[in-house]
């Protein structure tokens, strides 16, 4: 989300200067709502109710799915305006995100770290005691892997950094079955495997692009301390190690064939494409040449579009 300062209204109300604290209470709102980062919330829900589907084998009791998505959201709020806490010297310093709210001073860092806890202990509690405990202690345990391992020690120190911090992330996954059933099972770990290998070639993409921005804030992604040929050469392993893994559902969950065949000409696409990127690199392109963000942007589709296919295909079985 992009936030855009808005002129004033009335003849006692000042324009905010970039940089300065949004004065009116739209802009506040704004601002906290941002520091959720929207879309990445959405990319997690996307994981989330399609395996509930999966777990219910059809439709998942309306109530808990409405909670665990509302509490999922705000635990995924949580992590991500802590980590727009402990972040917010690199995205000062980063083209990509120095627009968000604590790089322009329009939150004073203390508000968002209380924001953020607070967002926590309320979604906690919240999948606790309208869902299940199991959830609840998923979600808080994905939220502090987020906060306490990736965002602050991870990220800044290594290169796989997004390979292990990427746990955070698979866990909605978890979080879905569990909400419904109560208990794990082989289904949403073979679910958590697809988006654990697919993170790192879907985030390295996005490094490659803005490769300039991670380096000036010292952050050392993969694309910033290797060569481009040694970034996609490991793309292409995990992106195989997707799309393998994906097709593992079938047999584990007992799905139609609705859901391999989506899987394979998903993955089948999802494989041209990140070879086709290294064909650029063989072929002698680099920097913008490349066109990583091709890559980026069909593993978004990708992935929803998999999701997608998980649920419909359990509303056929």
């Amino acid at each position: 989300m992009v936030l855009t300062d808005k002129q004033p209204t009335a003849p006692l109300q000042e324009s905010a200067a970039p940089g300065a604290a949004p004065r009116s209470l739209g802009d506040v709102v704004k601002a906290y709502v941002a520091l959720t980062k929207p879309r990445i919330i959405e990319l997690l829900l996307i994981t989330t109710l399609p395996v509930m589907f999966l777990a219910a084998k059809g439709l998942p009791p309306l109530w808990t799915a409405v909670n665990t998505l509302v509490f999922g959201t705000l635990s995924a709020g949580s992590a991500n305006a802590l980590n727009c806490y402990i972040d917010r010297d690199i995205d000062a310093a980063m083209r990509r995100t120095r627009r968000r709210p604590l790089a322009r001073d329009q939150v004073p860092p203390g508000n968002a770290l209380v924001f953020g806890v607070v967002l926590g202990v309320v979604s906690t509690l919240g999948l606790g005691l309208t869902v299940n405990w199991l959830a609840a202690g998923l979600s808080l345990a994905a939220n502090l892997f987020y906060v306490l391992v990736y965002s602050m020690i991870l990220k800044r120190r290594t290169a796989q950094n997004v390979v292990w911090g990427g746990i955070a992330g698979c866990m909605p996954v978890l979080i879905g079955w569990a909400g419904v059933t109560g208990r794990l099972d082989w289904a949403p770990v073979v679910l958590f495997g697809v988006v654990f290998f697919w993170t790192p070639p879907h985030t390295w993409t996005l490094a490659m692009r803005y490769k300039e921005d991670y380096a000036a804030a010292k952050v050392p992604m993969l694309p910033v301390v290797a060569t481009e040929r040694r970034v996609v050469l490991e793309s292409i392993v995990y992106t195989w190690a997707t799309v393998l893994c994906s097709l593992l559902l079938w047999p584990l969950a007992g799905t139609t064939p609705l859901y391999p065949a989506v899987a394979a000409v998903l993955g089948a696409a999802c494989l041209w494409e990140v070879h086709s990127l290294l064909g650029r690199v063989n072929a002698g392109k680099t920097g913008v040449d490349l066109r990583p963000m091709r890559f980026f942007h069909w593993s978004n589709a990708y992935l929803a579009l998999l999701f997608l296919a998980v649920a419909i295909d359990s509303m056929l079985v």
